[in-house]
């Protein structure tokens, strides 16, 4: 066991590890997941003429679909309109 100085805590006293709130987090992301894919259903649904007013291609779409990580769905389709409003 590793002593502590006064003044210090422990990394255990730092947490807080609080399963209510983790499974709040998780059904939130879980709802914002679900309208992300509504929403990008919804585009992929229009017809091309519209979504070439947009400034995006059903190719755009399908690379938010797989979006991960840092890059999310709205970088993938914002930086899709920049390369098509610099045409």
């Amino acid at each position: 066991m590793a002593l502590s100085l006064p003044g210090e805590q422990s990394v255990t006293a730092g947490s807080s590890y609080n399963p209510v709130r983790i499974l709040v987090r998780w059904i939130k992301n879980a709802a914002a997941n679900r309208r992300r894919g509504v929403a990008l259903r919804a585009l992929s649904e229009l017809e091309p003429h519209l979504l070439r007013d947009l400034g995006i291609s059903r190719s755009d779409i399908t690379d938010a679909h797989q979006a991960t990580g840092a890059r999310t769905p709205a970088m993938v389709l914002n930086a899709a309109r920049a390369r098509s409003a610099q045409m």
